[in-house]
């Protein structure tokens, strides 16, 4: 039963994200305008979440020990978030784990655009193809002209949700944590966490801003983070 807890929690994510997915996509705006913003953040809070448990996934956090599963689990998460590869992602990571705050890390800036927007737009181009943009975009098509989803609807719970939600977890998760203190990095891990409440800590990225202790501690899965940054 402990051991399955990671799966449980996985699952919760996925099947509230599939399910607030369809009732965004099917609701009339017309009669309730007031629900757009919120459902654009509540989705772009559980595609985070989505990311996150590939995330999780990836260092076998989900299913200690199941490596199958975890891979599985991991690869459609990441395929529904936008069509991302998971080995791909996977590779990358670990490379992240090896070289942080590097120029041998992908996830790091390239040594010149160290601001945020510059960097946020090289880290995105380290994983976004154009056949998966092609693939969006054939989606996109299917669900308006098949299936009768209107255009307003798929632009504020289906695209806008997933792409805000990069942001996010650049900010918390990238940009924050490794950007390199005025001082210089103290630590091996060249990362720093923030000092967010538990609650907040949650709302703002799943724990990822504890990120010290994800890279001290990487097998870790997000939901026991907190215990560590107690420790």
């Amino acid at each position: 039963m402990q051991k399955q807890i990671g799966l449980y929690i996985a699952l919760i994510i996925l099947l509230t994200w599939a399910f607030s997915l369809v009732y965004f996509l099917s609701l009339d705006l017309g009669g309730r305008p007031w629900m757009a913003a919120p459902g654009m953040l509540w989705l772009t809070f559980l595609y985070t979440g989505l990311f996150i448990t590939a995330h999780d996934a990836i260092h076998g956090a989900i299913l200690p020990g199941r490596h199958k599963w975890n891979g599985a689990i991991g690869a459609f998460c990441l395929f529904v978030y936008a069509l991302f590869p998971y080995n791909k992602i996977r590779r990358n990571h670990f490379d992240h784990h090896r070289y942080p705050g590097s120029l041998k890390d992908p996830d790091y800036h390239d040594g010149v655009r160290t601001g945020f927007w510059s960097w946020y737009l090289h880290f995105l181009s380290g994983y976004i193809t154009w056949w998966q943009i092609l693939g969006m975009a054939l989606i996109f098509n299917i669900l308006h002209h098949l299936l009768h989803i209107p255009v307003a609807n798929l632009l504020l719970f289906w695209a806008a949700p997933s792409l805000l939600s990069t942001l996010q977890l650049f900010y918390f998760g990238t940009y924050l944590p490794h950007r390199e203190p005025l001082g210089g990095y103290d630590n091996r891990h060249h990362a720093r966490s923030n000092d967010y409440s538990v609650f907040w800590s949650f709302l703002s990225c799943y724990h990822f801003g504890y990120h010290w202790e994800h890279h001290e501690y990487p097998g870790t899965p997000w939901w026991r983070l907190p215990e560590k940054r107690q420790n």
